[in-house]
């Protein structure tokens, strides 16, 4: 089907190597030759680039050098898809205006517990909340079939602007312990054009479990799939 990079690093808490792990037999069954890469190095390197088919990045926060997001953007444009899940995509390279720019959407934050229910941990953190297929979503191949789906995980509030196409969202609720006064809707799927090349971001996925939830996996399978230079036309 075509060739497939996957880009991995960061921020260990999002477990990159294990979390990649569990989608390459997929992209394998799906007849990609996978290449992995612990280093966005590789993103510089013109003749790569050029065959890639579509990255899978799972990199979050770090930082990524001139020359490489150069060579990331233009094998974008040039029609090569990007995809990748929760901080991994959506809270790269927070210091790069040119990758925000890239991916449409950047992690602001992920609202917390009432103050006296917090344990001090990761789980701080992590509230029930229901990601919303859109109307757009129910027709789109991504998430076709899929019902609204509940989690208890991270919810990211995410800054985004009006050249992605929003699949999910999520609706963070106001509570008497946070600032703002009416609720917020994040996009939680959703997808860019960019030149020739497709982007499509899930923001779930902070741990393994939630990335063997049956609708998150369905949505960054998907995902993978249709962004993809040989992927659906739909």
């Amino acid at each position: 089907m075509g060739k497939a990079l996957v880009v991995r690093g960061g921020w260990e808490g999002h477990r990159p190597v294990e979390a990649t792990e569990t989608f390459l037999p997929f992209l394998t069954a799906h007849g990609f030759e996978v290449r992995v890469s612990e280093s966005t190095a590789i993103y510089a390197d013109r003749a790569v680039m050029a065959e890639t088919d579509l990255i899978v990045q799972c990199v979050t926060m770090s930082s990524i050098e001139r020359d490489e997001l150069a060579g990331l953007r233009a094998a974008v444009e040039a029609g090569t898809g990007f995809t990748g899940w929760h901080g991994g995509i959506a809270d790269s390279f927070r210091a790069s205006s040119d990758y925000l720019q890239l991916v449409g959407g950047q992690f602001a934050t992920h609202p917390g517990k009432e103050p006296g229910c917090r344990a001090g941990d990761e789980t701080d953190n992590f509230l029930t909340h229901t990601v919303a297929v859109t109307a757009l979503g129910r027709e789109h191949p991504i998430t076709a079939g899929l019902t609204d789906f509940e989690l208890t995980t991270e919810q990211y509030w995410v800054l985004h602007d009006d050249l992605v196409d929003v699949l999910a969202t999520t609706t963070h609720p106001v509570r008497p312990w946070h600032p703002w006064h009416r609720p917020i809707t994040s996009p939680a799927v959703w997808t860019r054009q960019w030149g020739e090349g497709r982007i499509v971001v899930t923001t779930p996925g902070h741990s393994l479990d939630v990335l063997a939830n049956p609708s998150v996996r369905t949505v960054i399978e998907r995902g993978m799939l249709w962004a993809s230079r040989t992927g659906s036309a739909s």
